[in-house]
């Protein structure tokens, strides 16, 4: 089945380049670091080959977030490591190389196509003594190569879907085959380690979502003059909205102002190339409408304001304690739906959701059985939550935070543990 996979990303590796080409014209690519997911521009590998290689990889800002901790942990104690950071989206990329550009330790590099002569170009180029994939980022043809080298490949906060096990069900042999691959497979949940078992993966252990690790950084606040000037409102945030969201987002809005004259909505959109589309919708609808990059002051009389930056929605989740969480109130998320709480439940955010959150299932359980996330199932459910919540003056439970943070100190100190036996 490997020769199978192989043969058809290699037919298909024309139409691959098509694609990163279409997504850089349209503005999805680096308009120059594109290449490195081709390896059409020179592999900078500046580590000394007497240091060990840990290469990380993750799709977007969710997976590299959840691994941070682990990453900055290593690099302080050993410092004969270097540490390879790949990721697949250019959000991601940005934040990863901005955070550590000063550090000669921590590299980044978007991932590469996962075509036979490209994994083996790059593994030649970078030759990592580890390598570890996280969440469901699954390769088959740099798994195949990576355990032909006899390198340790490890699955960090491994996450299989209802639906993704049935696609690979079909496939059982194939699965088998992947899954059996990785020498420690850390899973996100019981439903995960559940199914990867089915699926053949060994060495299977459980300690928590790995994202309850992150650390939150309380003292991340908006400037004083913004601060000062949202006291003025009734302020809530909707964060991590997608594409049909917005317009239940805008409903709660003049639902709010039957009750509050002076409700502020904030919307953070999931992909910030939504955010012209957010704006006439909510213009259309006559309401005073700004659009905020990073620490613009907030105008006067404005009504609603859209986050248009990536790396501020830490600021607004040390000030709205009161957030609807994305992703999860239309019915076309029932299958893929959800986004990851944890960080807005550890700034001390009451958090709402919808019924569509099958991604992380486990982590909204403990959040609601904790009384710190509620579900939702319409915008008029949302609203009257709000308005008895804007009641009451903003304020932040900690020892919920101090709970969720003494669980996140666990499930990282298990993870290294685990992580340090192949170092």
């Amino acid at each position: 089945m490997f020769l199978l996979y192989k043969f058809f990303t290699f037919v298909l590796y024309p139409l691959f380049i098509l694609i990163i080409h279409i997504r850089k014209i349209i503005g999805k690519e680096d308009p120059i670091r594109f290449k490195e997911k081709l390896l059409q521009t020179k592999i900078i590998n500046s580590t000394n080959e007497k240091k060990t290689l840990i290469w990380f990889h993750g799709a977007s800002i969710g997976e590299i977030t959840s691994i941070l901790p682990i990453v900055e942990y290593l690099n302080e104690k050993n410092k004969n490591l270097f540490i390879l950071i790949t990721t697949v989206t250019l959000s991601s990329g940005k934040i990863v190389s901005e955070k550590f550009k000063d550090n000669k330790n921590i590299l980044h590099q978007f991932f590469p196509l996962d075509v036979p002569h490209i994994t083996k170009k790059f593994l030649d180029k970078w030759n990592p003594n580890i390598v570890a994939f996280i969440d469901s980022e699954i390769w088959p043809n740099f798994i195949y190569e990576i355990k032909k080298r006899k390198k340790p490949l490890l699955l960090l906060n491994g996450r299989i879907t209802k639906k993704s096990y049935r696609r690979w069900k079909f496939l059982k042999n194939f699965a088998k085959e992947i899954f059996s691959s990785f020498n420690s497979t850390i899973v996100s949940s019981r439903e995960s380690l559940n199914y990867l078992e089915k699926l053949g993966s060994k060495e299977i252990k459980y300690f928590g979502n790995l994202k309850f690790m992150s650390k939150t950084d309380n003292h991340n606040r908006l400037s004083p003059s913004i601060e000062n000037n949202l006291n003025n409102y009734k302020v809530w945030c909707a964060s991590n909205t997608h594409e049909g969201e917005d317009s239940y987002c805008i409903n709660v809005h003049k639902n709010l102002k039957k009750h509050y004259s002076n409700t502020l909505t904030i919307i953070i959109p999931r992909h910030i190339d939504r955010v012209e589309d957010i704006f006439l919708q909510c213009t259309s609808q006559n309401l005073k409408t700004q659009v905020i990059n990073k620490d613009d002051e907030i105008k006067k009389d404005t009504e609603i304001i859209i986050i248009n930056s990536y790396g501020i929605l830490p600021k607004y989740y040390n000030y709205c304690k009161s957030i609807f969480l994305g992703k999860s109130l239309l019915k076309k998320f029932s299958f893929s739906g959800g986004q990851n709480p944890i960080e807005a439940a550890k700034s001390g955010c009451k958090i709402y959701y919808g019924p569509y959150v099958n991604n992380f299932n486990e982590v909204y359980d403990y959040l609601e059985t904790n009384r710190i996330a509620k579900k939702v199932t319409s915008y008029d459910e949302l609203a009257n939550n709000l308005v008895e919540d804007l009641k009451q003056p903003k304020k932040i439970d900690r020892d919920n935070i101090v709970e969720l943070n003494k669980f996140g100190e666990k499930v990282f100190n298990n993870t290294i543990k685990e992580i340090e036996k192949f170092v």
